[in-house]
């Protein structure tokens, strides 16, 4: 994971790794390995993206995002990764929803200028299982924002994202981009115990740093946020903290040094009810349930 940013410094994330049953493993070079085709579509001529409802967490990156359903009376929403919450990492299995919030974010403008700050109400949803993602709910509303601080929320693709986009990681913290393509997917990526699935892969360009943890991955043909950046493979280790790798469906293992990915945001869209609220048992949601997460930690104590 990207390791988020603390007074005295970069901290590594994680504490302790589990051993995997993988089969085979292949300590490949940035830019090698199998991908996903590129479809013609994909190559599309890039647009200018700006800074502009990014936020910078105390530790993190996030953005200010709305769904095709959100309306501007609703309470907005911003994204950031699972394990940049307050309340530390969610474990595996753990799903955090509707719990209290305080947490402050200074909002940007397009130039990556201090907008102004917007506060939480509440952690509406976080977990760092199948996914690395978390959506706070805000006491402003869209119209709110746009009205005070002349800043529009990012919008959520419903869509897949494709191999081949371009894309760029905007970080609120650093008030940096990285630019680069979509890669291929990984359909898993396993680092210490976390397992993420469908993961992002990007090209070797986007080297993420701590910090850049929560930045939205935004589609520059579009303009919409198809993804939240959370890790990079930092030594070339193997499925460790800190060093990701991906697992495939027959179990063999590929680490990719100095890569990096992100968590697809588009299965967070038909989870988002009227009034912005997380609705777990919408039609089309697939995102990991807290009951889900009690019987799996009933079952790992058995």
């Amino acid at each position: 994971m990207n390791k988020p940013l603390v007074a005295a410094g970069l901290t590594a994330l994680l504490l302790g790794a589990t051993a995997l049953p993988a089969t085979a493993v292949s300590n490949e070079a940035p830019g090698s390995g199998q991908r996903a085709a590129i479809p013609a579509e994909a190559k599309v001529k890039a647009k200018a993206v700006t800074y502009a409802g990014t936020v910078a967490l105390s530790n993190c990156s996030g953005s200010v995002v709305r769904a095709p359903s959100s309306q501007p009376t609703d309470p907005a929403l911003v994204l950031s990764n699972g394990h940049c919450l307050e309340t530390g990492f969610p474990g595996p299995g753990q799903v955090i929803v509707d719990r209290p919030s305080t947490r402050s974010f200074t909002l940007l403008n397009a130039s990556g200028g201090n907008a102004g700050t917007v506060r939480a109400s509440k952690i509406a949803y976080g977990t760092m299982t199948d996914t690395d993602a978390s959506l706070y709910r805000l006491t402003s509303t869209y119209k709110d924002i746009e009205t005070r601080y002349g800043i529009k929320a990012l919008d959520l693709d419903a869509a897949h994202p494709q191999a081949g986009r371009a894309i760029t990681v905007a970080s609120g913290y650093w008030k940096r981009m990285y630019k680069c393509s979509i890669d291929g997917f990984a359909y898993q990526l396993k680092e210490g115990r976390w397992t993420w699935k469908d993961s992002v892969r990007y090209t070797s360009p986007c080297q993420v740093i701590g910090g850049t943890s929560g930045s939205p991955v935004i589609d520059d043909a579009t303009g919409k946020v198809v993804a939240v950046n959370n890790t990079i493979n930092e030594s070339g280790q193997r499925c460790t903290d800190n060093n990701p790798c991906e697992v495939d469906q027959n179990g063999n293992v590929t680490v990719r040094r100095s890569i990096g990915y992100a968590q697809q945001t588009y299965t967070l869209v038909p989870c988002i009810g009227a009034g912005n609220n997380i609705d777990l048992n919408r039609p089309g949601c697939t995102l990991p349930k807290p009951l889900a997460a009690e019987k799996h930690r009933a079952a790992a104590a058995r």
